[in-house]
């Protein structure tokens, strides 16, 4: 006989939820499209800053980082927070940051000013950690599907990058124009997400103490593994194969929606597993190495095409098994621990660059593929001795 779940004041079990409720609660999901669409804006302007604001490669650099350095502090304590306090107050301020953090973007870009952008960034490190944390816990509670955060994350990734660089592009002041959109989609995700009800804070369940072991070595050793290559795979799409080539703001943008969006359509129609995610993330970065060595940008393309397929998969199968394993009253802190190694990965490409000066990209690249080879062997074999 199970005991009953046991929830902390002021929240609602999921099981009690409403059977009627799933298409009310689900819109509460596009709360994590403004996230992905927030991290991804700026990232497909990188070359209109150095251009319209003539700012230094260091400069650029630093700028893409800072997101980085708000966004892992941001996961670890959110995820804790978010099952003590719940995710729902949690993932809506998380949600307001996102939004001010544009207005600083917006601001810097109209005046020009480095020191606008800088905690513009940072914010949106912030709070996108924080959305990560509790708002993916939020809408598997809400939604029972633990791939719906992920999936709307990677819509947000795909559509942002392309709508900043299309506006930079062809739109007037497109260091300011290129941000509204997000305002709008961050209040309309916010006023959708309000109806949405707390199911968070709960509280431990007594249960076989062996059981709750097993299940930690089980994600510490499977899970956190591959979640690396989540954001390995496409990075390698959108910020190195397009900065080798040289390939100019559209194309750059492109490249920055191919692979997010591909991963969403595989997200949505392939099974995951680890070894097939690795698989796929091997063949992306071998057609890489081709493309890189042969200055090849249709070739480029199908390689951010495969890439994009290999995160879909790694970021489903993670989403996927984290949910299954851990206990309901740390499904956010260990939600957040997925995320944080996940975003590891998107260090790839400045460790290429620092090792390019050793040897060339696609020699680079060739030894990303067999470390994915390697890494799809040993998963492989691990599960024929289980």
């Amino acid at each position: 006989m199970t005991a009953p779940p046991v929830t902390a004041p002021n929240t609602v079990p999921v099981t009690a939820l409403p059977t009627n409720s799933g298409a009310r609660n689900g819109r509460a999901a596009w709360i994590m499209l403004a996230s992905g669409w927030s991290a991804n804006q700026f990232s497909a302007l990188l070359g209109a800053y150095r251009s319209h604001l003539g700012l230094t490669e260091s400069t650029v650099t630093g700028l893409f980082a800072v997101y980085v350095v708000g966004l892992i502090p941001a996961l670890l304590l959110a995820g804790p927070l978010a099952d003590r306090r719940g995710r729902r107050p949690v993932a809506l301020t998380a949600l307001a940051l996102n939004v001010l953090s544009t207005v600083f973007l917006m601001a810097g870009g109209a005046w020009g000013g480095t020191w606008l952008l800088l905690p513009g960034r940072f914010l949106t490190g912030v709070s996108a950690g924080a959305l990560l944390a509790a708002g993916s816990a939020w809408i598997k509670e809400l939604s029972g599907s633990p791939r719906r955060s992920g999936l709307f994350v990677s819509a947000g990734f795909a559509t942002g990058g392309l709508v900043a660089a299309c506006i930079a592009r062809w739109a007037p002041w497109p260091m300011v124009t290129a941000y509204v959109p997000h305002l709008v989609l961050g209040a309309l995700a916010g006023s959708l997400a309000l109806a949405a009800p707390e199911t968070g804070g709960s509280l431990p369940v007594h249960g076989c103490e062996a059981a709750r072991e097993d299940a930690g070595h089980r994600f510490r050793r499977t899970v956190l593994p591959l979640a690396p290559w989540v954001f390995a795979a496409p990075t390698i799409g959108f910020v190195t194969l397009p900065s080798t080539l040289h390939s100019g703001l559209v194309l750059t943008g492109v490249a920055t929606a191919v692979v997010p969006g591909t991963g969403l359509l595989t997200a949505r129609r392939a099974p995951a597993t680890p070894a097939a995610s690795l698989l796929v993330v091997a063949v992306g970065t071998a057609i890489a190495a081709v493309a890189a060595a042969t200055a090849n940008e249709p070739l480029a393309l199908l390689a951010a095409i495969v890439l994009g397929a290999g995160y879909g998969l790694a970021l489903t199968h993670g989403l996927t098994r984290t949910a299954a394993l851990a206990p309901p009253h740390r499904l956010a802190r260990w939600t957040a621990w997925f995320w944080t190694v996940a975003y590891l990965g998107m260090f790839t490409p400045y460790v290429l660059t620092l090792l390019g000066h050793v040897t060339t990209t696609p020699v680079l690249l060739t030894a990303v593929t067999l470390a994915a080879l390697a890494h799809a062997g040993f998963v492989l074999r691990k599960g024929r001795e289980q």
